[in-house]
């Protein structure tokens, strides 16, 4: 048998931040809003200001990048053969009301790229991702499924109804099977392979990269 255990990690009801930064002497640069993510989570200069000022801490996210997420699932021991959890995450985006917002407005008079931080509408998402190793040399993803919604209340709905899920399946066993019925989606593109293994697993089809920009 070979499972998952869920965290005790929660995502944030609250979507906003509303408190301006505490920096004493700041004022927003080009540079601060640079790569900025349209579609995901990963934070600019400017709003990882904004998390610490608002008591959250990111965390890096493949070195480079840094996302609000928490755990989700883990595995109870670590593995480097068979099903091996890659990542499982609770990841959230902040949009901006109150004081944080009006110093917002304040600075986009004079650089207009604040305005992509503006328009950031809060957003939650659910990130699963099984991978499969063997000494044969099979290597591919048992399942990678990624969900995100703009309310609250709908990804919680659907983050309870798939945990049961995630949970009862023995991915070892998971991964066995999904090699022996490679010949039906290994030739399927990417996202014909996650609908193939969504139903596969009886899960929602995937919903993901949804543009943050209100």
């Amino acid at each position: 048998m070979s499972k998952v255990v869920l965290t005790d990690s929660q995502f944030d009801p609250n979507g906003y931040w509303d408190k301006p930064v505490e920096k004493i002497v700041y004022l927003p640069t080009a540079e601060d809003v640079a790569l900025f993510d349209q579609n995901g989570y990963d934070l600019t200069e400017l709003e990882k200001h904004y998390a610490y000022s608002n008591w959250s801490k990111p965390k890096k996210h493949r070195e480079h990048r840094v996302a609000l997420k928490q755990p989700w699932f883990l595995q109870s021991l670590p593995q480097i053969e068979g099903s091996v959890l890659n990542h499982s995450l609770l990841f959230e985006r902040k949009g901006y009301v109150g004081d944080a917002l009006a110093e917002l407005h304040n600075w986009a008079k004079t650089l207009p790229l604040i305005h992509k931080v503006i328009a950031i509408q809060p957003k939650w998402g659910l990130d699963f991702s099984m991978d499969w190793v063997d000494r044969d040399g099979n290597a591919f993803e048992v399942l990678h499924w990624e969900w995100d919604s703009f309310d609250y209340d709908e990804i919680e709905t659907v983050r309870k109804t798939i945990e049961p899920i995630l949970l009862n399946i023995d991915w070892r066993d998971a991964g066995h099977q999904i090699l022996a019925h490679k010949s039906q989606w290994h030739h399927l593109d990417f996202f014909a392979q996650s609908s193939w293994k969504c139903r596969y697993f009886g899960i929602p089809e995937e919903r993901f990269k949804m543009v943050a920009w209100s």
